[in-house]
């Protein structure tokens, strides 16, 4: 919205100008989101708290856990409030990048609300929520739908793809001018829409330890806000260059302009993230549910799909992976074995808890994985 008053009165109205840089945007997303949550959250536990909203533990879970009981869930409806009013407050409304992750965002989240309404009503015996095959085709018909419209629906010239860059796959660590390939649009547009569900997945299952979900993600888009923002950047320094310098073009990364925007949609996550994880922290007083973890992890997944990193991603979301991978292999190996396990329990965070870890040493060691994970990422870009 402050980008619009600056194209409408910019004439009338020169200090109007500050809302057109995007680093200016980028951290008054950041502060505005965090101040949204750090501000609504003590009001917002207590009405859920009124609401009886509270946490329903599995009855085969870690013994530890049982005394969570009744926290607070669904707090993530606050983070998904906080980025959607921030983002549309400091980005450019007429982005279609930043409409598209929305409705990715804002789907996901209430696949999650429905999700969790059907958990808090369900018997005391544990939380069942929708089945998980109803789950999935909602998240596929989301995705599907959002990507549907960026492949099908939208001129990528006029958004500062170049010819068929929305159809390259870049590999990491690689020179983007070198080395790609170019897909057809429906394996393309197939490999978008499981980014989006497996991310999303990926950070659900990571959600069941205090912090220990919201952590990555605010670190993952951090990331991403870097990649964003420099896949966009342009630099124009008078009396030294007569046209602007194209960032991306130095280092040697797919160029979009559009994806600035998306940065401060990163930035949105983060402060409303550092906002929750106040109250998240261990011991937690609140807690993501469904309706937070589902909308973040798809908002990241949007993000790297429109950015053209999704093979990086695979990198950045090291945790979501492992976490959803090591869930998928326990599955199917006691299903393969008729009862074995592989791990003493999955998601592989519960496993930890079973060798006797605290729930602060997984929580910060998983943090720090995720950190160098982020840190390898964005060397790739000085490995180019």
């Amino acid at each position: 919205m402050f980008h619009w008053l600056y194209e409408m009165y910019f004439d009338q109205f020169t200090p109007l100008r500050v809302f057109s840089y995007p680093s200016f945007r980028i951290v008054a997303s950041i502060g505005t989101a965090m101040l949204i949550t750090l501000l609504l959250y003590p009001w917002f536990i207590e009405k859920l708290r009124a609401k009886q909203v509270g946490e329903r533990i599995r009855t085969d879970g870690p013994e530890g856990h049982q005394k969570k009981a009744g926290t607070p869930t669904m707090g993530g409806i606050l983070i998904v409030i906080a980025l959607v009013f921030s983002t549309l407050l400091w980005t450019r409304l007429n982005n279609p990048l930043v409409w598209l992750v929305l409705l990715v965002t804002v789907g996901y989240a209430c696949i999650g609300f429905v999700d969790d309404l059907a958990k808090l009503k369900g018997k005391q015996s544990g939380p069942r929520g929708l089945s998980e095959r109803s789950k999935l085709v909602a998240q596929f018909a989301v995705a599907s739908l959002a990507l549907g419209i960026f492949f099908w629906g939208l001129d990528h010239a006029a958004m500062g793809y170049a010819p068929d860059e929305h159809l390259k796959l870049y590999f990491p660590f690689l020179r983007a001018d070198w080395y790609y390939v170019v897909l057809p649009v429906a394996a393309c547009a197939g490999l978008g829409i499981m980014v989006i569900v497996s991310t999303s997945n990926g950070v659900n299952l990571t959600d069941g330890l205090d912090g220990l979900a919201i952590g990555p993600v605010i670190i993952a888009a951090g990331t991403f806000l870097v990649l964003c923002y420099l896949a966009g950047f342009q630099i124009f320094v008078p009396g030294v260059t007569s046209e602007p310098v194209v960032v991306a073009d130095i280092l040697r990364i797919p160029q979009i302009d559009e994806t600035v925007d998306l940065a401060v949609v990163c930035g949105s996550i983060v402060g409303g993230g550092i906002g929750f994880l106040w109250y998240n922290t261990h011991p937690a007083t609140i807690f993501l549910g469904d309706v937070g973890s589902l909308s973040l992890g798809a908002a990241l997944g949007a993000i790297a799909v429109f950015s053209k990193n999704e093979l990086l991603s695979l990198l950045i979301f090291g945790i979501f992976a492992v976490e959803l991978l090591s869930s998928f292999i326990q599955r199917m190996y006691f299903k393969a074995t008729g009862g074995k396990r592989i791990f003493l329990m999955a998601p592989i965070h519960h496993h930890f808890e079973k060798k006797g870890w605290s729930e602060p040493q997984i929580v910060v060691r998983f943090w720090i994985i995720a950190v160098i994970l982020s840190l390898i990422s964005l060397m790739s870009l000085k490995l180019r």
